[in-house]
C-alpha cells in the first residue's frame, strides 16, 4: 500500500472573461499547466502512471477527454493514461481523491490530478442541451406496471 503525498502544485494565472488567457484552447492551457507541474516537480513525465482531471463542462473543446488531449497537446508521453471526471463543482477535488486512492491502494506510484474550465471559451451549462427547461418530473410514475 502506498502513502499518498502532494509533491508539487501549480496553476495557470487567474484570468478574466475575454482576457489574454481566453485566446488559448482549453487543451493548450491544461497541457501547459500539466507540463509545468512535471518540470516543477522534477519528475520524468514517463514515470507518471495516471493523470485524472476534473472538468464540469465537457463540451466543445473541453470534450473528448480534455485531460488526455491536454497531456498529448503538451507533447507529454503517449503511454501515460488519463481520464476526465465531472463531479460538478468538485471535479478537480475528486481527481485529487481518485489519484490518492490509486496510490493508497498500491495501483500506481505517481499520478497527477488537475482540472480545467475555460469559461471564456466554453460557457457553464453549454452541455445542458436546448430542452433543459422541458424536464417533466411528473411523467415519471413509480407505480406504473
Amino acid at each position: 500500500m502506498g502513502n499518498p503525498v502532494i509533491v508539487e502544485a501549480t496553476r495557470s494565472p487567474i484570468g478574466k472573461r475575454n482576457g489574454w488567457l481566453s485566446g488559448l484552447h482549453a487543451t493548450e492551457l491544461l497541457g501547459a499547466v500539466q507540463r509545468a507541474l512535471v518540470e516543477k516537480a522534477g519528475i520524468d513525465a514517463g514515470s507518471v502512471e495516471q493523470v485524472i482531471g476534473g472538468c464540469v463542462t465537457q463540451y466543445g473543446e473541453q470534450s473528448n477527454n480534455v485531460t488526455r488531449v491536454g497531456w498529448l497537446t503538451a507533447g507529454l508521453p503517449e503511454h501515460v493514461g488519463a481520464t476526465t471526471v465531472d463531479c460538478q463543482c468538485g471535479s478537480a477535488q475528486q481527481a485529487n481523491h481518485l489519484i490518492a486512492g490509486l496510490i493508497a491502494a498500491g495501483a500506481i506510484d505517481i499520478g497527477i490530478a488537475c482540472g480545467i474550465e475555460a469559461m471564456s471559451r466554453v460557457g457553464l451549462g453549454a452541455n445542458a442541451g436546448p430542452d433543459r427547461s422541458k424536464i417533466r418530473a411528473e411523467s415519471w410514475d413509480i407505480d406504473m406496471p
